[in-house]
Order: structure tokens, then sequence, then C-alpha cells
């Protein structure tokens, strides 16, 4: 079995220096993430303050990143199950 190492010296240097570029990308990325995530909260925060529903705005969003017929499905089988619900009532 290979130490740490013994791994390590198996790797070439543009392979080595590579993984470093790999790496410090994919945490620049995560830290935008962190940053965006950030800047999406402040926007839902005025949208509240504004009077407008966040919880429907989210929908709104996740609606608008959907075909139009995929909508339409989503719609049709809520109002199907919604009517059978209601008609146990």
């Amino acid at each position: 079995m290979l130490s740490d190492s013994d791994r390590a010296d198996q790797l070439g240097q543009a392979t080595r220096e590579k993984l470093k570029q790999f790496v410090a990308r994919i945490e620049r990325l995560e830290a935008e993430k962190t940053e965006l995530a950030a800047d999406i909260r402040e926007v839902y925060a005025e949208v509240k303050t504004f009077g407008l529903d966040t919880k429907i705005m989210r929908k709104v969003i996740s609606a608008r990143k959907k075909e139009a017929a995929e909508r339409a499905e989503e719609e049709a089988l809520l109002d199907m199950y919604m009517e059978v619900v209601e008609d146990q009532g």
C-alpha cells in the first residue's frame, strides 16, 4: 500500500499544479456562491418590506425556470390531486 508521500511523488509536477488550480477555482466559486446567496436573501428581505409575499415570489422564480409545458403538466396534476383530496372531505 502506498503512503501519502509516495502518492504525492507519483503525481507529475503539471498534474500537481493543475490539482492546485482546480482546488483554488472551486474554493473561489464556493465563496462567490455564498456571497450570491446572501445577496438573494437581501433581495427577498426587500420584497418583504415592500409588502409582497416572499413564498409566492419564490414560487414565481421557480416556475419561470421551467418550460411552459412542464408548468402546465404540474398545474394539471396539482388540480387533479386537490380534487381527489377535497372529495374526501
